[in-house]
């Protein structure tokens, strides 16, 4: 008996152990390397190279470098709810629906996107909103116009192509959780006096909180982390961290400052990972009391 606790410990590292290796090789060394140079003068191989937090007051120092922070946070925002506000309704039609085709071909028109490569789907945006684009040329034709809109190199376009590219990972978060909810809720309070909307708003929406954390969490990342969709909508004249990363490394070989940056970008993330974990235990806490 002995024998077998010792040996079954062992068994599962080995299964482990490849895993952990690989997560401590492609992870945690990447972004320890990032955080040391970001503390450092110069390149670690060189002499004379010495501890610093220059990188990170030049970050705080600079009104421009925190414009570009918040810009990032508001635009990976907008996106965030842009996606849950379209993403919702559609997460709920395809988990309540009977229809096994119907429920097929909604998944294949969510999924079909994602099929396409991001700088593919980014460039048919370029040409749908240019000033000679497709909807200003629609609208201008119609008499609805009379100056094409500005949609190119803007905000708006940026959140347009980064919701478009990421409205399937909120729909397919949204999707699991709301499954799993029992219809027969929502049939018993619409039995006890509900109307259909304040059965969804009181009992499924509540339910669904979960789903849209994950989905939100999930959606806000990889927004605020886009480069290539930022950079060819919005171009230069839209500064987002990733694009100002990419521009410290190609044009001033800034390794540390530009590590420092993506130092910020993590810490960001890791932020709303915390907040998503305490929103989360706030609500299953919620659900227990109940």
């Amino acid at each position: 008996m002995s024998s077998a606790s010792t040996t079954r410990p062992n068994g599962l590292a080995l299964f482990i152990l490849p895993s952990a290796f690989l997560f401590a090789l492609f992870f945690f060394l990447p972004i320890g390397l990032m955080a040391l140079m970001s503390a450092l003068t110069g390149n670690p191989v060189v002499p004379k190279v010495a501890f610093t937090t220059r990188h990170y007051a030049r970050i705080v120092n600079d009104p421009d470098h925190l414009e570009v922070i918040w810009t990032t946070i508001r635009i990976g925002l907008v996106t965030t709810l842009v996606a849950l506000a379209i993403g919702y309704p559609l997460a709920h039609w395809m988990a309540r629906i009977k229809s096994r085709t119907g429920h097929a071909l909604l998944l294949m028109a969510v999924l079909a996107p994602m099929l396409t490569g991001i700088v593919v789907r980014t460039f048919a945006w370029m040409t749908l909103l240019s000033d000679k684009g497709v909807i200003n040329q629609t609208l201008m034709s119609l008499g609805l116009i009379a100056q094409p809109l500005k949609l190119m190199y803007t905000e708006t376009g940026i959140v347009i192509g980064l919701v478009h590219i990421y409205v399937p990972f909120m729909v397919l978060t949204l999707t699991g959780v709301i499954g799993r909810i029992d219809e027969r809720l929502e049939q018993a309070a619409e039995n006890l006096g509900a109307s259909p909307l304040r059965a969804f708003l009181e009992v499924t929406l509540p339910l669904s909180l979960p789903g849209i954390l994950a989905g939100s969490l999930l959606v806000f990342a990889l927004a605020i982390s886009a480069y290539v969709t930022p950079i060819l909508l919005g171009g230069f004249q839209i500064m987002t961290l990733p694009i100002l990363i990419y521009q410290q490394i190609s044009a001033n070989f800034n390794v540390g400052f530009a590590a420092a940056l993506g130092i910020v970008l993590l810490v960001i993330s890791l932020m709303l990972v915390i907040a998503y974990n305490r929103a989360l235990g706030l609500v299953s806490g919620q659900r227990e009391l109940q």
